[in-house]
């Protein structure tokens, strides 16, 4: 009955692979839950790519995708998902702000099509199952019970709450907050949360000159996590700009500011239940 969550990709935007991003890791979005037997993925930014080569290994058989949004930095590894191109395997892949505008399918049709790449979508010789709904909606996947919501965010974005065996665990990214004006989309999500995952890629001092981006700070994240009275946040999303030294002191404030705040880090895993 075990509820955890593996980072495999931390980083925001575009992925950054030089020596200065290291300790914490240059890999786009990506993260594994595992609830019990359920597999969860949530994003396929680059990360996924080596979560793939590790879950075949373990005997990859089935798992579901769930999407914030489909900007390129949380979709473009999925072309390099191992798991997909083999027969027999499971994936079903599910998101809520494209409903209107097509589906998820054609999305991941058009970023696996010419010119842009050169193996099509129908390569992948798994079961491939896509799925829309509406942010805001709630559902279940197996035992795992979901809430979403929608996210202030270009083009749109989902935030996810998912419950399993009396422990909660939130991924709030990409969003953009308005200052002094709690989201209430979010504080609701996060209510009691035992971890929250959260959309920290600049500081208070950067965010005005960053406004329209898309994105927030740990400080927000701080105060929403406080409002709501949840338990951890992991500072997630992180800047390209934002290399090591950068991250160790972000973390560092974050922790004098409240106990609770850690910075997500490649191949961390945090164990709920």
């Amino acid at each position: 009955m075990g509820f955890s969550v593996k980072f495999w990709g931390v980083r925001g935007s575009i992925s950054c692979a030089t020596p200065r991003h290291m300790a914490f890791g240059g890999n786009t979005s990506c993260l594994e839950v595992r609830a019990g037997d359920t597999r969860l993925i949530l994003d396929s930014g680059t990360g996924i790519r080596e979560y793939g080569q590790a879950a075949l290994k373990e005997g990859f058989k089935q798992a579901y995708l769930l999407l914030t949004h489909t900007h390129w930095d949380h979709i473009n590894g999925f072309p390099f998902f191992l798991p997909a191109f083999r027969p027999g395997n499971d994936l079903l892949i599910r998101a809520g702000h494209l409903g209107e505008q097509g589906g998820v399918r054609s999305v991941f049709e058009g970023q696996m099509m010419q010119p842009m790449f050169p193996v099509p979508l129908d390569a992948m010789r798994a079961q491939l199952e896509f799925g829309d709904f509406r942010a805001g909606d709630a559902f279940k996947l197996d035992g795992v019970s979901i809430r979403t919501a929608p996210l202030n965010h270009p083009g749109g974005s989902t935030g996810y709450r998912l419950d399993y065996a009396g422990k909660s665990l939130c991924y709030i990214t990409d969003t953009e907050h308005v200052p002094g004006k709690p989201d209430q989309n979010v504080l609701g999500l996060i209510d009691g949360a035992d971890l929250v995952i959260y959309d920290c890629t600049y500081t208070d001092e950067e965010f005005p000159e960053k406004l329209s981006w898309g994105h927030s700070t740990w400080q927000e994240g701080v105060r929403l996590c406080r409002a709501a009275g949840a338990k951890r946040l992991a500072i997630f999303h992180h800047d390209p700009d934002h290399d090591d030294d950068f991250m160790e002191n972000v973390e560092k404030e974050a922790r004098e500011t409240w106990a609770g705040a850690f910075a997500a880090r490649e191949d961390m895993s945090v164990v709920l239940a």
